[in-house]
This record gives C-alpha cells, sequence and structure tokens, in this order.
C-alpha cells in the first residue's frame, strides 16, 4: 500500500499521523527459517542488508510479515546517502558496512500475524495492536515502531520544524490496501521521481548539460514531462558516462520532447534517447499542462524504486 501526494494534511477524527521516513520502503516476510527482504520496487533486499535478515531470522515466531522503512543513521540523525551505499556490488564492501552502519528498521505496519494469518482485510488500528503486540515480544535493538499521533495540530508541526520529509496520515479504520495508493503523505518540499528517457550533452563540450524526465501513464507510455539541469554535487564525467552506458533504448514512447521553435537553438532540439532504467528524484517548484513549469533540480538518484512506479499523477494538484 502506497500514498498519494496532497498539499495539506487530512483533518478531523479517524486520522492517524506519522512521520514519512527517508528510508527504503520495506516489506519482511519470515516462514520458517526463510526472511526475505522486498524493496518497493519487488526486489530482495537481503543481499544488501545481511543484519536485518539475521535480526529477523533470530526471533522465536517463524511466520509473520512486517512493513516498515529501512533506516541508516549518520551520527544522531537518520541518512539517504549512508542508506545508499549499502547497495555495494561488491560482497566485503557490504559485510563491512552491515558491522559499520547496520540499519534500522522502523515498522508501522503488519501484514501477517505470526499464526499467519492475513491481517489486510482488518483496519488499521486492528493491524497496529498486533504489530504493538510483536514488538513488545520480541525487544531488538535497530528493529523499532515508528512514532505517530492522532492530534493534527502535533503533525503539521512535524512540517514546519524542518527535521522531518513530510507526514503520513492513515485512515484507522481503513483495511491494508495493496497496490493502491490509500495513505495521504505531504512533504515539506514539492518532489517527484521521475525515468531518465535521454538526456542532452552542454554547449561546452561532450558532457551531460540535462536531464530529460519522464512519467508514465495509464496506458504504459513513458511521457516527457520537464528536465532537470541543476547538478550540485554532481560528478558530471561519471553521470556522463553512465548515461552513455544507456543509450540504445527509444527514449519516451508517448509526449517527446519538443522539436524546433523560434526560440530553440540547434543544440537545444537535439537529444540522446535512453533505455528507461535510470530513476532520479527531482525537486520542482510549478506543473502546467501535465509537465513541469520550470527546469528542476536533481535530488538524488532512487535506485529503490522501479522505473514503472514513476506514473503521472505525481503532478497531480
Amino acid at each position: 500500500m502506497e500514498a498519494r501526494s496532497r498539499p495539506t494534511l487530512p483533518g478531523g477524527p479517524g486520522w492517524w499521523y506519522e512521520p514519512k521516513w527517508d528510508g527504503f520502503r520495506c516489506l519482511a516476510f519470515k516462514a520458517g527459517p526463510k526472511v526475505e527482504l522486498v524493496a518497493k520496487s519487488g526486489k530482495l533486499l537481503n543481499r544488501f542488508f545481511p543484519e536485518v535478515v539475521q535480526r529477523l531470522a533470530a526471533l522465536s515466531d517463524d511466520v509473520f510479515g512486517i512493513d516498515g522503512e529501512l533506516l541508516a543513521r549518520d551520527g544522531e540523525t537518520f541518512s539517504f546517502e549512508v542508506l545508499q551505499a549499502r547497495l555495494h556490488p561488491a560482497e566485503s564492501r557490504i559485510q563491512r558496512l552491515a558491522r559499520e552502519t547496520p540499519a534500522v528498521f522502523a515498522l508501522f505496519d503488519m501484514v501477517e500475524d505470526v499464526d499467519g494469518s492475513d491481517l489486510r482485510p482488518l483496519s488499521w488500528s486492528e493491524r497496529h495492536a498486533r504489530l504493538e503486540r510483536f514488538l513488545k515480544r520480541h525487544q531488538t535493538p535497530d528493529l523499532t515502531l515508528t512514532p505517530g499521533t492522532d492530534d493534527q495540530t502535533r503533525a503539521e508541526g512535524w512540517l514546519t520544524d524542518g527535521r522531518l520529509e513530510g507526514v503520513v496520515a492513515k485512515s484507522i479504520d481503513g483495511a491494508y490496501l495493496e497496490g493502491e495508493r490509500a495513505m495521504i503523505k505531504v512533504k515539506r518540499g514539492r518532489t517527484a521521481d521521475c525515468v531518465v528517457g535521454g538526456f542532452r550533452y552542454a554547449s561546452s563540450g561532450p558532457i551531460v548539460g540535462s536531464l530529460l524526465l519522464g512519467l508514465y501513464d495509464d496506458q504504459g507510455r513513458l511521457n516527457h514531462v520537464g528536465h532537470a539541469s541543476g547538478f550540485a554535487g554532481v560528478d558530471k564525467v561519471e553521470l556522463t558516462r553512465e548515461l552513455e552506458a544507456l543509450r540504445g533504448g527509444d527514449g519516451f514512447t508517448g509526449r517527446v520532447p519538443g522539436g524546433p521553435s523560434r526560440w530553440s537553438t540547434e543544440r537545444s532540439t537535439v537529444w540522446t534517447p535512453l533505455r528507461p532504467d535510470l530513476v532520479v528524484e527531482v525537486a520542482f517548484d510549478q506543473v502546467s499542462d501535465h509537465r513541469f513549469r520550470h527546469g528542476t533540480r536533481l535530488v538524488r538518484r532512487r535506485p529503490d524504486k522501479a522505473p514503472e512506479q514513476c506514473r503521472m499523477e505525481q503532478l497531480e494538484a
């Protein structure tokens, strides 16, 4: 179950508010000795977080399914960059980072009980009570319950104090609707996860000048929605190599970057199509006609998200 973006939090009785963590969403299932950590993309995360697998495998319950967020500490705070560094190809590096920056698993839902029963049809309040009992029985370091409140004023304070990325609101009576955006998320800033469908070289030479961004519609077409050219802190040479390795794809299969106009130059109309493999998060200000009105700023890469999850609905008002 995922969340849809809204500009403000819903109010009134029947809502529960939790911090929106800046980590990797993760479903964890245990069946006997087998543990699986499943990312939002559907891929397994076991290889990259062996300490979490070991932690869950050691619990006395043989069966359960829990939902939460993998986080990594950088001093007293959590850091997405530290977490992202855990996705390393070298096994020796993975084992070292598992010791140096062990992941915290912040839990906020339970989809399968310890007797194997499916909890998804139950209300959030019933599922949460089961999760609380589960964690009370297994008091394990770095396996924790996400804090929350039913006080809207307090939740709105979280949005303004600058410490959290945002707030997620959940219906207390709602079932776990897998595959649906049944929760509501409000971010402090406006960002979107986009597929890089192509790029343009800079006028100064054979190095990336801008990324061409795309989102999928309900027909599965990748539509061009804007560009990103703010690359503060990014190694453009390395990024150019990565982009050039993705050449050969169709690029955009729906709306494509615009052709020549009286405002364009020859360089601005030439772009290189890519395979739709790279996902990035960009910050934007306004949307017009289902695209970013201005250029966006590259925030970070999103290796934890599948390209198909980058959808046009992110640009809804």
